[in-house]
This record gives structure tokens, C-alpha cells and sequence, in this order.
């Protein structure tokens, strides 16, 4: 039983069981998002996937606020990477973001102020829904430690 539940979550997300699962809210749209709140899955973050549903994305939790910077290491989908404060407030972001295939030459993206959480969706996506800085981002279907 074991064997076949790890199949299909490699299956499912393409190289791997991802962290808990979770919804997140910005700007009135709802987001299905993966917690990534270890070491290791901030780590590999959405490497190597071909796609993303448009209602998904990544949320990093880490446990301090600081300069954060994003790169797009073995990343195939261009995304919008948005930086968080510790109260959830919009602080940066950098949008449309390429991918890349260069591996430890590829730029990174930093925060434009400390952050504590950043969220990850599909490129575009914060345009369309009107993102600004400063948008307080909900959490309340958050499990936070």
C-alpha cells in the first residue's frame, strides 16, 4: 500500500510528495497552495514542473523575517514571486519571472524590503488580479506552527 501511495504522489507532482496543502486568499481570489516550511522543500520549491493550475502556488514559510532572494534553478514555468511580511503584507515581488536552466548562473530575485513568507503563482497572475504592494494576503486556511 505504501509503495503505491508513493507512486502516485511522484505521479501527481512530478518527482516527489510535496508539504501539506492549503488555501491562501489575495485580492479575492483563492489560491491552492503547497506549504513548503523545511529546509528541504524550500529547497526544491516547484523545480522541474512542466505546469501549474492556474488557482495554485507555493507558499515558503520560514521563521524569520529578513532579505529574502528567489532563483529559478531548475524552474520550467515562468512565475510571480510575491514577498510577504509578518503580517502578511505585500512588501515585494517580482513578476513574471523566467525560468532557468542554468543552473548555479541563474540570477536571483530579491526582496525589495525584509520578508518573512513569500507565495509563488503562475506568472501573470498578480497582474490579472489587480496585486499591489501592500495587499494583505489571508492565511486563515493556513496551518501555521
Amino acid at each position: 500500500m505504501l509503495n503505491r501511495l508513493t507512486l502516485l504522489c511522484a505521479l501527481i507532482l512530478n518527482g516527489g510528495c510535496a508539504a501539506q496543502q492549503a488555501h491562501v486568499q489575495l485580492r479575492g481570489q483563492v489560491f491552492s497552495v503547497e506549504l513548503a516550511d523545511d529546509d528541504a522543500e524550500r529547497a526544491r520549491g516547484l523545480m522541474y514542473r512542466d505546469q501549474m493550475a492556474a488557482d495554485a502556488g507555493m507558499l515558503f514559510l520560514f521563521e524569520r523575517q529578513e532579505a529574502q532572494a528567489f532563483w529559478m534553478k531548475n524552474t520550467r514555468i515562468p512565475l510571480d514571486i510575491l514577498y510577504f511580511d509578518e503580517q502578511w503584507k505585500m512588501v515585494g515581488w517580482s513578476l513574471n519571472t523566467p525560468p532557468c536552466s542554468l543552473g548555479d548562473r541563474c540570477p536571483s530575485y530579491p526582496s525589495q524590503a525584509p520578508a518573512r513568507y513569500v507565495l509563488e503563482l503562475n506568472a501573470g497572475t498578480a497582474e490579472r488580479i489587480g496585486a499591489q504592494l501592500g495587499d494583505l494576503l489571508d492565511v486563515s486556511g493556513v496551518p501555521l506552527r
